[in-house]
């Protein structure tokens, strides 16, 4: 059953990320935007606007393409408010109380884990992302990793395996025979739900040559690769990534000049998670000088109960733009295009005919505005697949 036409119109800035006369967010101004069957089918100026059997009065406002969050991990229980806490007081983030999650979410129930993962998205969903990546990651077995993938494929098509996220306790004396299972019965049971496989390649997680066998299993059984690199220091997981052929290396916040001469001579996004750098008092990472180098950056909010609670976009930029050295414009599209770009996806994060209609009409006239008014809600409506929401 068709859905019908809809059109918006009154648009005063329309950010298409068409890249058309050198302005990568191809904003037009004054512009109307036409909604068949759930994808775009034209737009241009207002005052040629076509006739729609519906139609939604912009009133000036600035209209985006929906956010795309190409790194969340929403599959989990319970919460590390504390550990929060205890990191404000002073104490440094190490990536430990990852196991910390992995017990409660163990204990959960699916309905349980549903509830979570449905309350997070439609957080995401309110505050303008459209399209979200989930990881499993929290289970560490093979039954509760494959009962993680297959729950958060009930909200994403974009599910990443991360059974190599640590190694569980019971295994801390054991690495390779975890890596054994990782390769053996856990991904041939996680693998029929996701689409990517990762893997958190950080001291006290998994070294190159592990990270690089459970990646290459991972390819061979048909997943693309994403990798966890660089956040708690340099290490061999960037250059890992970007000779994998991996659609995106996540993190990114140490990097030595060889790193980011491998990204920007590669189609690897380098994808940045200013969320948790906030949430763990870290040194943001430098993008302006990956973005210098030419390298593609994607900024995506890694949210998880640990080290990155927010679900915010928004936030995720306004923070981009005022830590990590980028313009308003190349945050909005590294937040857009560039997650996008970072989960191999060309029908999402822009805003041109035969695109996805997923897009966002901001309570203010600019895209500007977004770092402008950090924690103001500005997403005055949202559509998702032509649908408003």
């Amino acid at each position: 059953m068709t859905r019908g036409s809809l059109l918006v119109d009154h648009i005063g800035e329309l950010v298409t990320n068409d890249g058309r006369d050198g302005d990568p967010l191809g904003i037009r101004r004054d512009a109307a935007l036409l909604v068949e069957d759930g994808q775009v089918a034209w737009i241009g100026s207002a005052r040629y606007a076509p006739a729609a059997d519906r139609r939604i009065d912009a009133g000036g406002a600035a209209v985006l393409p929906g956010f795309v969050d190409s790194h969340a991990h929403l599959v989990f229980a319970g919460d590390r408010a504390a550990e929060f806490a205890a990191r404000m007081a002073g104490e440094r983030y190490t990536g430990g109380g990852i196991r910390t999650t992995v017990g409660a979410t163990r204990a959960a129930s699916d309905d349980d884990l549903r509830a979570t993962v449905g309350r997070l998205r439609a957080e995401m969903l309110r505050q303008g992302t459209t399209t979200v990546e989930i990881k499993s990651g929290y289970g560490l077995t093979v039954a509760d990793e494959a009962r993680s993938l297959r729950i958060a494929a009930e909200f994403t098509e974009d599910t990443t395996f991360l059974g190599a996220h640590v190694v569980p306790a019971e295994y801390a004396d054991r690495p390779d025979d975890y890596v054994g299972m990782v390769c053996g019965p856990m991904l041939a049971a996680a693998a029929p739900y996701a689409r990517w496989i990762d893997v958190f390649c950080e001291r006290g997680a998994f070294d190159a040559d592990h990270a690089r066998a459970i990646l290459a299993c991972g390819q061979a059984a048909g997943l693309g690769v994403r990798l966890h690199a660089n956040q708690l220091g340099p290490g061999p997981g960037v250059r890992l990534g970007v000779e994998l052929g991996a659609a995106s290396v996540d993190h990114c916040t140490h990097l030595t000049d060889a790193d980011v001469d491998a990204l920007a001579g590669s189609e690897t996004v380098a994808t940045l998670l200013p969320g948790a750098e906030f949430s763990t008092r870290s040194p943001y990472p430098d993008a302006r000088r990956l973005l210098d180098a030419g390298v593609t950056v994607a900024l995506a909010t890694d949210c998880n109960p640990g080290s990155s609670y927010t679900s915010s976009m928004p936030f995720c930029v306004a923070l981009a733009v005022r830590e990590m050295r980028m313009t308003p414009a190349e945050a909005v599209w590294a937040a857009t295009a560039g997650g996008a770009a970072a989960l191999r996806r060309t029908d999402v994060g822009r805003l041109t005919p035969g695109a996805r209609a997923d897009l966002i009409i901001l309570d203010a006239p600019s895209h500007l505005h977004l770092a402008y008014r950090p924690g103001v809600p500005l997403i005055r409506q949202v559509l998702h697949n032509g649908v408003p929401r």
